[in-house]
């Protein structure tokens, strides 16, 4: 038996940049252990997998390790995949069924908008090890139901954070987003996210970091759409809006490859 399987860079117009997620097409469901495996093959920051029900498509996404409760790339990719491969009418809205509820992707122009749950920050007490992991001093330390949030002076010291991944990965969260306003006047603000714990020491773009982001600078800046960047190696670009307790994510992608996973 063979399983389609693409290879995607989303938030990115550009093949090799952006972040990679793998997208898998199952006609039903399979174990748990095999699915992880798949992603600890894949070895990519997420693999998507996808099984159609009723009303639009199941998903579930696992990193190298873990499996998430909630992805924006891998999601921005899966819909681009349904619509290239004319799996899903272009002109319709796209229904994923998810750990984090019912997610939406409709196209606008030549690129892509997730209809994502706002995920606010809340003001907390760094736990002990977070600010030497990063060896940066903060602003604000903020945590949310997945990730604590670290606003830093700049984006210079942005860039020049360089974490200690080991110490990194004792911190009691999901993951670490690092934020500054941007020094490009194009963009609102920009970010670094890491995951050691989930095999992901820096992911390159993070969609759902950027519905914490979202609803910090709403607070910050008093609007509620912005273009923001992510200054990781790969770097990617996420237009995002805010609209109640949602965040919407803008971004496009490109396959880079596909074939066939022998199963």
């Amino acid at each position: 038996m063979t399983l389609p399987l693409f290879h995607v860079d989303a938030f990115t117009d550009r093949p090799l940049s952006g972040n990679p997620a793998a997208i898998c097409l199952l006609p039903s469901w399979k174990e748990d252990r095999w699915l992880q495996a798949v992603g600890r093959e894949m070895n990519l920051s997420e693999t998507a997998f996808l099984v159609q029900n009723a009303d639009g498509f199941d998903l579930r996404w696992f990193t190298p390790e873990a499996e998430v409760d909630l992805c924006g790339h891998a999601t921005l990719a899966s819909a681009h995949v349904l619509w290239q491969q004319n799996l899903a009418n272009s002109t319709e809205v796209i229904r994923f069924s998810t750990k984090s509820g019912l997610l939406k992707a409709v196209r606008t122009g030549d690129g892509i908008e997730l209809d994502f749950p706002l995920e606010p920050d809340e003001p907390a007490d760094p736990p002990a090890n977070l600010l030497p992991a990063l060896g940066v001093s903060a602003r604000y330390v903020g945590k949310n139901r997945f990730d604590y949030v670290v606003e830093v002076e700049s984006e210079q010291v942005l860039r020049q954070v360089a974490p200690d991944f080991k110490l990194l990965r004792m911190i009691p969260c999901r993951g670490v987003i690092v934020t500054s306003r941007s020094a490009d006047p194009q963009f609102d603000f920009a970010s670094r996210a890491f995951f050691p714990r989930l095999g992901v020491d820096e992911d390159p773009v993070c969609g759902s970091a950027h519905c914490c982001l979202g609803a910090f600078w709403r607070k910050r800046l008093g609007k509620s759409e912005f273009l923001a960047y992510q200054a990781s190696p790969r770097g990617g670009v996420v237009k995002v809006r805010v609209n109640g307790d949602r965040a919407f994510l803008g971004g496009r992608a490109v396959i880079v490859a596909q074939g066939e996973l022998l199963a």
